[in-house]
């Protein structure tokens, strides 16, 4: 019997949920997936960006749910502070915990006018100048810890919660063709090589839902 499960909603459409499969993959929990459908009124109202509550992904543990993708980071990492979920030097530590924190808070025109979508690609998408500037602020977070650290994760050769929180950004710039300099090009082909990102995407391929505001031609 599986140590804990994991709600999530569409592999497809879901940034979030992508992200709390990561932080459980990272952590080395053993865990199974259930999956919430995105016919719940609630799901497609988190995936259309309605709510500002989310409440999916949520990793129930024993008596213990967690449904932030934060606090999930966190509580896996009490859990398994072996699991190098975090740098283990202290100025990577806090580094890597502000981008993150930066990332679940912020970037609301890139997530609005750029949403997850793992089997859409537009060539040549117009991107707005108020998603520009959220594109041009996480390239540059991208540039500075790739710089500082070495790569080819964020924080060096192994991924952190940082790389979790950030790998649904790689996808939606494949997904909109967002032209990146060659060190941000690295970074995402290192992301979408990562083996549990290769699974999730290869799961993605076979999920029958759709939602049609997401999946307009636009």
């Amino acid at each position: 019997m599986a140590e804990a499960k994991l709600l999530i909603s569409s592999k497809n459409y879901s940034s979030w949920s992508l992200r709390g499969y990561l932080l459980a993959r990272l952590s080395g929990i053993d865990f199974v997936e259930e999956r919430v459908s995105t016919d719940d009124p609630r799901m497609k109202e988190e995936l259309l960006m309605r709510t500002s509550s989310i409440l999916v992904p949520c990793l129930i543990h024993g008596a213990v749910s967690v449904w932030d993708t934060i606090a999930i980071a966190e509580y896996l990492n009490e859990l398994f502070p072996d699991a190098g979920m975090l740098p283990k030097e202290k100025k990577a530590r806090a580094y890597c915990r502000s981008i993150s924190g930066e990332m679940h808070s912020g970037f609301a025109a890139l997530r609005s006018s750029l949403p997850m979508n793992l089997r859409f690609h537009k060539p040549g998408f117009t991107v707005w100048s108020s998603a520009q500037a959220d594109i041009d602020r996480i390239t540059s977070i991208w540039r500075e810890c790739l710089t500082n650290w070495k790569g080819p994760f964020l924080f060096g050769k192994k991924p952190t919660i940082a790389d979790a929180m950030y790998a649904p950004v790689v996808t939606r710039f494949l997904s909109y063709d967002v032209a990146v300099d060659d060190l941000c090009k690295a970074y995402g082909e290192t992301i979408m090589k990562w083996a549990p990102m290769k699974e999730w995407v290869n799961d993605s391929h076979d999920e029958p839902q759709e939602i049609i505001e997401l999946d307009l031609d636009f």
